[in-house]
C-alpha cells in the first residue's frame, strides 16, 4: 500500500493537496483543533497553537477555496491612531470599501495587550478580504499567519525598509524633505532647524535625508545642534521647539522644518511662549497637509502627502491580491507637493 505523502515528511501530492487533516496527523492533534487554530479561535492553548502553527509553516499549508471563504470586510490596522492623519487614511479606505460593498474594520495594534497576538486571533476569526497595516510592518510570525490563511497584506508607510514579499504604499518622503528645505533656502534662510520624527521610522529618516541633501546642494554645513527629534505629536514638539529656539538670537534658527504638521503646531506654541512671531521672526514648514494646516494661525506652509490616495491605492491593491492577481511592483510611491501659505517668508535682515 502506498504511503500517505504526509507520512513521508513531504507535502501532499498535486492529486491530494494538503488539508487540515494532514496537518492534524502531522501535529498529533485532532482535526477540530487544527481548524480552531486556522480560524483564529481562542479556545486552544498557547503551546498547542504554536505547535500547530509551526507544522502549518513547515508544510506550506494554504486553505482551499472552500476553506478560505473570506468575509466582506477590509481590516485597517493602525500602529496607533493619530487624529487627522488617521482620519485621512480612513476616508480613502472607506471609499474603496464602499465601492466594493465591503465593511471596514479598524483596529489599533498599540492597544493589543499581547504584542499583536489578540489582534491576529481576531483577524483570523473574521477572515477579512485583506489587511492594510498603517505604519506597522507586522512581525514575521503575524505575516506568515496571514499568508497561510490566504489573507493578503499591504502596508502603508512601512516603518523599515519595504519588504520585497509584502506590497507597500508610501509617499515621496525624501523628495518632500528636499522640496521643503529648498523652499526655505530660496527665501534666504541659512540656519534651518529641524524637528524630526522617531529615528526608527523610515518616513522620518527619508524626510531628514531630503533636508540634508538640499543643504548640501546649497553648500551649507548642517549644524547638529539644529536637529531635534520628536515623536510626531504636539507636546514633545513644544519641548523640542523650545530647546531649539530658546537661545541667543545670533545662533537661533530663522526657520524650522517640522517633519509633520502636528509637530509644526508644537513649534507654533513654543514660538508663542518665547514671543516670536511667525513668519516675521521665524518661518515654519510642516509635512502632511492635514486639514488643520490651512486653519492654523498663520496658515501653515507644508508638504502635501496624499494620505487619502495612499489608502485608496493600498485598498485597491489588497483587493487585487485577494482576487489572485499579482502586482507588477511591490512598492508604490506617490508624489508629494509643496503647499505655500503664510507661515514662511524671507528672514529679517
Amino acid at each position: 500500500m502506498a504511503q500517505d505523502p504526509i507520512d513521508q515528511g513531504t507535502d501532499a501530492s498535486p492529486a491530494r493537496p494538503l488539508t487540515i487533516a494532514h496537518i492534524a496527523r502531522r501535529a498529533g492533534v485532532s482535526v477540530p483543533t487544527v481548524s480552531k487554530v486556522v480560524n483564529g479561535r481562542k479556545d486552544v492553548s498557547v503551546k498547542t497553537r504554536r505547535h500547530v502553527e509551526a507544522i502549518i509553516r513547515e508544510q506550506g499549508y494554504r486553505p482551499s477555496r472552500r476553506e478560505s471563504r473570506s468575509a466582506p470586510l477590509l481590516e485597517l490596522a493602525f500602529h496607533e491612531f493619530e487624529s487627522e492623519w488617521a482620519g485621512e487614511i480612513i476616508k480613502g479606505a472607506q471609499r474603496v470599501a464602499a465601492q466594493h460593498d465591503l465593511g471596514l474594520v479598524m483596529s489599533d495594534l498599540a492597544e493589543s495587550p499581547t504584542e499583536g497576538r489578540g489582534w491576529i486571533e481576531t483577524v483570523l476569526a473574521l477572515r477579512p478580504r485583506g489587511v492594510i497595516a498603517v505604519l506597522s510592518d507586522l512581525d514575521e510570525d503575524l505575516r506568515r499567519q496571514l499568508h497561510t490563511r490566504g489573507i493578503p497584506l499591504v502596508v502603508i508607510d512601512p516603518t523599515g525598509e519595504p519588504l520585497h514579499d509584502t506590497p507597500s504604499v508610501g509617499a515621496a518622503n525624501w523628495g518632500g524633505g528636499l522640496a521643503a528645505t529648498r523652499h526655505l533656502l530660496s527665501l534666504g534662510h541659512r540656519r534651518i532647524g529641524v524637528i524630526a520624527g522617531p529615528q526608527s521610522l523610515l518616513c522620518s529618516r527619508a524626510r531628514l535625508d531630503g533636508y540634508r541633501t538640499a543643504m548640501d546642494e546649497a553648500g551649507i554645513e548642517v549644524d547638529p545642534a539644529l536637529i531635534r527629534y520628536g515623536n510626531f505629536y504636539v507636546p514633545e514638539a513644544i519641548q523640542e521647539g523650545r530647546a531649539l529656539l530658546d537661545c541667543d538670537p545670533a545662533s537661533r534658527p530663522t526657520a524650522v522644518f517640522a517633519l509633520n504638521d502636528l509637530m509644526a503646531l508644537g513649534v507654533y506654541l513654543a514660538a508663542r511662549d518665547l514671543r516670536l512671531h511667525i513668519p516675521d521672526d521665524l518661518s515654519v514648514i510642516g509635512f502632511d497637509d492635514t486639514p488643520t494646516a490651512k486653519w492654523a494661525n498663520p496658515p501653515l506652509t507644508t508638504i502635501r502627502q496624499p494620505l487619502s490616495q495612499m489608502a485608496v491605492t493600498a485598498a485597491r491593491l489588497v483587493l487585487r491580491l485577494a482576487a489572485g492577481e499579482q502586482p507588477a511592483e511591490t512598492r508604490i510611491e506617490l508624489a508629494t507637493e509643496l503647499v505655500v501659505r503664510s507661515s514662511t517668508s524671507p528672514p529679517r535682515r
